[in-house]
């Protein structure tokens, strides 16, 4: 079986992610009998969005989820330090926060020498296992310049991955490809990246959540199936196993009361609703394309399609983790820690650990991923 793990986006909210890893991680361990078991000794193909971007490449790079979180406890503050109100205005505009310490700590993490002096492309042969097998990286950004998705891979195959092409994904600096997914207009600048042999065409990279794939799990499916990508797996629910975890869902609704959609709200929540609606729509379409094993009902009409046979035959096996909120429920939860909601909930980082922690004990069982 050839086996798939997909990670939202969310910002910080990857703690939680992160907390579900460590569980399965460890079942994993018991289940092999090994310590130092990894979960890119199990998984085929890794693809993420924005901070999924970021684990995904981490786990695809060898690191154990440990080491990830470390990551994310000791530095999340930085990696969203505040840009000083005196700094000049760019081209690009005001951010939010100061993309460096994330970018250095990227190019230190994924580059050949461990110091961050020798950048690692994208075509690096540190994806590679010792027995030479080649662990599957998907990282989605969008390209502001020519106003498209891409969900980029290191796939040899792929027909931008070629060797005689100009422009080379492969030669992509891996650090530069995952910040640039991380890249959220408002929160940090855009990533500039000049590709082909002579870095003659520049483009402008932003946040992949901006995307239809801040919920990667369909286009991985995909890349993984279709001719066009030319990996051609083999369909089925016992060929294929993707396993899908999100950022949290916190409801966007809104009060009964018209005066409220003035063009201020409209400007701070629609953006939000948006991808949040469009992610759930990935996981709608593929527990309609994989057999849904596990996950939580989409909505009161559909729920959870878990056992319900569906016309065709099923490209793959399906798990989903997240945790989506009621209204009522969340009212006290927001209250106490009112940041949770966004992207930079760094002093949230203990109670986003809780709530994984608790999830995954409750949801995450060792028949999902063996």
């Amino acid at each position: 079986m050839k086996r798939i793990l997909s990670l939202d986006g969310g910002g910080i909210r990857g703690v939680f992610s992160l907390e579900i890893l460590l569980h399965m991680q460890k079942l994993l361990r018991n289940h092999y009998g090994r310590g130092d078991f990894l979960l890119r000794d199990h998984f085929d193909f890794f693809a993420g969005t924005s901070t999924g971007a970021i684990i995904a490449a981490c786990l695809a790079w060898g690191y154990s989820v440990e080491q990830i979180l470390d990551l994310y406890v000791r530095f999340g503050k930085k990696m969203f330090q505040p840009v000083p109100w005196y700094r000049p205005l760019k081209r690009y505009g005001i951010s939010r926060f100061n993309a460096q310490p994330l970018s250095q700590m990227l190019e230190r993490i994924f580059s050949e020498d461990g110091e961050g002096k020798v950048p690692a492309l994208l075509g690096t042969e540190k994806l590679r296992m010792p027995d030479g097998a080649l662990k599957l990286l998907l990282v989605v950004v969008r390209n502001h310049t020519t106003g498209s998705a891409w969900p980029v891979t290191n796939n040899p195959y792929a027909e931008f991955n070629q060797r005689e092409q100009d422009e080379c994904n492969l030669d992509i600096p891996l650090y530069k490809l995952v910040r640039a997914s991380t890249a959220a207009p408002v929160y940090f600048d855009p990533e500039v990246i000049d590709l082909g042999r002579q870095r003659r065409r520049r483009y402008v990279f932003v946040d992949g959540s901006i995307t239809p794939y801040n919920n990667p799990a369909l286009i991985a499916a995909l890349t993984a199936i279709l001719p066009c990508y030319h990996l051609e797996w083999e369909t089925g629910p016992d060929k294929i196993r993707m396993i899908s975890l999100g950022t949290l869902r916190f409801p966007s609704g809104l009060p009964p009361t018209a005066h409220h959609l003035w063009v201020g709200y409209n400007a701070s929540h629609i953006p939000a609703a948006l991808i949040q609606g469009i992610a759930s729509e990935q996981d709608y379409l593929c527990r309609c394309l994989g057999e849904c094993l596990y996950g939580e009902p989409i909505d009161s009409e559909v729920k959870s399609l878990v056992g319900v046979p569906l016309p065709g035959q099923s490209w793959f096996s399906y798990i989903r983790y997240n945790r989506s909120f009621k209204a009522a429920e969340v009212t006290d939860l927001l209250r106490e820690h009112p940041s949770l909601a966004r992207l930079d909930a760094v002093h949230a980082i203990p109670v986003l650990r809780r709530l994984g922690e608790r999830y995954a004990a409750e949801h995450v069982k060792p028949e999902h991923l063996i």
